[in-house]
């Protein structure tokens, strides 16, 4: 069954959440999107909050085709063009999920946070991005409730630039972040809302900064770490109000 069968046949004004899977990984490089496509589905489905595409070649669709009514967006391993997240009618996203996009460059970023209040913002090998973009694009987050950061090329001063605009933060991620020291790690004191951390293979952090951080965080109530059981366990007993667990 086509897509354009899925979106004229059975697909309506009910429809919340979209997830969709194209070709770019399979030997059939049919092109699974299309600028008409979408504007069917945006007339079918007004109600349409969360698409999430994967392995999907979105170079030939302008960001104007994607519906205004969305708040979600995922990408995972998906092709974009150089110009997208930049319109004069667009979505109005809230939350932000980019993984194993390679063509994700520190513009898009900018593009996307500039123009829209993110709440949420997942980076999962976006290798393409730098320290520079961060900077560019941080005094955007200040409504950022969550932050998830895996396999990116951050350093310390990246962090130091988000924490510095993005004060509503509740949950942070951080995970095969080699960049990240101990320098950057104390920036995230000032994170007094924060409720939730997870450092997952950070090698250059010690427990020693780790504790000395959650310390100075008032609200944090669940930890997830990657060092050892017995620096795990001396954490765990000079934080007795937080869940410190072994991050998976």
């Amino acid at each position: 069954v086509s897509l354009w069968h899925l979106v004229r046949r059975h697909l309506g004004d009910s429809l919340r959440t979209l997830r969709m899977r194209g070709t770019l990984c399979s030997v059939s490089k049919r092109r699974l999107l299309s600028p008409a496509l979408l504007a069917a589905l945006s007339k079918r489905c007004p109600r349409l909050h969360r698409l999430s595409l994967a392995e999907t070649d979105l170079r030939h669709v302008p960001y104007e085709s994607i519906p205004l009514s969305l708040t979600v967006l995922e990408l995972s391993r998906c092709e974009i063009p150089t110009a997208w997240f930049l319109a004069s009618a667009a979505p109005r996203l809230r939350h932000l999920i980019v993984h194993n996009t390679l063509g994700f460059f520190d513009h898009h970023l900018l593009n996307v946070s500039s123009q829209n209040r993110l709440k949420t913002l997942s980076l999962c090998g976006t290798y393409r991005l730098t320290d520079t973009g961060i900077q560019k694009a941080a005094p955007h987050l200040e409504e950022l409730e969550r932050l998830v950061l895996r396999h990116c090329s951050f350093g310390d001063a990246a962090i130091s630039f988000i924490v510095r605009h993005a004060k509503r933060l509740r949950f942070l991620e951080m995970s095969d972040t080699d960049s990240l020291t101990d320098v950057g790690l104390a920036c995230l004191a000032t994170l007094q809302h924060l409720q939730a951390l997870c450092l997952h293979l950070c090698d250059k952090i010690s427990p020693g900064a780790v504790t000395a951080l959650c310390q100075a965080l008032p609200q944090l109530r669940n930890l997830k770490l990657t060092f050892e059981k017995e620096e795990i366990d001396k954490i765990r007993a000079i934080l007795p109000h937080c869940s410190v667990s072994h991050a998976p």
